[in-house]
């Protein structure tokens, strides 16, 4: 995700890290090209078109614009939701590193251990969203466990049971009632409601149909507009026909990136980031060094 103060209007007007303008460029460089090829036939090689009027392009403009509104703003309320949905998360973990101390004890060895746990569920859930494999440290930290995960076991979802074991062990122990296991595991299922909402976020795109409507009724505009504008603008034709592909084109790429929030681009959220704020907080639960918190390398936050 790309972070960075406001960096004045004439710096925002030419500023290229984070704007959709490298996604769009071959788009962009074919419809100048054919609307400058279109300027130049246009009264020789081509039919005059001086006697076409524009109406109708404004037309379709204006509901173009609509649609598309409505599309990014769909993609974009999926983009608030991940993002929301992680900052649920982090307010679990948070709460459970506090709950856990007072319920457990600070010096506990269980609790270190849930924490521990916890921790490689959310790391977990990061490399699933981002389809990465598991980063080395979690890999051998689960070799010192023993643990070995069967052929479609989520890792997930196995260290939240693992956490609730550790629960139930020391509710048969006697050394957690009945109301401080609710209170622990109402936390673990807070961040299972999480995982659930975040791998609905990943397998339900928005209609495969809205999509491609969208992305062909764009393009189909953007390179039928140099014959609307031709007889009127003459040679100004390309700038107002880049001008208005750079609106069309940037929306409709804009709407593919925010659809899918946890991949890496630079729209995307940073879950790298967000997982290093929940280092943190079991970090100083557990009266270890702190991480270094992240921050951004030119502007990108990952």
């Amino acid at each position: 995700m790309i972070v960075r103060e406001n960096p004045g209007a004439l710096r925002l007007l030419f500023a290229w890290r984070g704007s959709i303008l490298p996604v769009i460029a071959r788009p962009l460089l074919a419809l100048a090209l054919f609307s400058s090829l279109v300027t130049l036939l246009h009264g020789e090689h081509l039919a005059n078109l001086a006697g076409y009027t524009v109406a109708p392009f404004a037309l379709l403009g204006l509901a173009l614009s609509i649609f598309l509104g409505f599309r990014n703003q769909a993609c974009y309320a999926r983009w608030w939701e991940g993002r929301t949905l992680w900052g649920d998360g982090i307010r679990d973990v948070r709460s459970l590193v506090r709950t856990s101390s007072i319920l457990l004890g600070p010096d506990s060895v269980d609790r270190s251990e849930l924490l521990l746990w916890v921790k490689a569920h959310y790391h977990a859930l990061r490399c699933e969203l981002r389809e990465e494999s598991t980063p080395e440290w979690l890999d051998q930290w689960l070799n010192e466990q023993s643990v070995s995960l069967a052929d479609g076991q989520k890792l997930t979802t196995f260290s939240l049971a693992q956490a609730g074991k550790i629960l139930e062990r020391n509710y048969r122990d006697g050394r957690l009632d009945s109301i401080g296991v609710q209170m622990l595991e109402h936390y673990l299922n807070q961040l299972t409601n999480t995982q659930s909402g975040c791998e609905r976020l990943l397998t339900t795109p928005l209609p495969f149909a809205y999509r491609l409507l969208t992305h062909r009724i764009v393009y189909l505009y953007c390179f039928l507009l140099p014959f609307g504008l031709v007889g009127s603008m003459g040679l100004l034709t390309p700038l107002f026909t880049l001008i208005l592909g750079y609106t069309f084109f940037g929306l409709d790429a804009l709407s593919e990136e925010l659809e899918q929030p946890f991949g890496q681009a630079l729209n995307h959220l940073p879950l790298a980031t967000l997982c290093r704020v929940n280092d943190i907080s079991i970090a100083e639960g557990l009266g270890l060094p702190l991480p270094e918190p992240a921050r951004p390398d030119n502007f990108y936050l990952d």
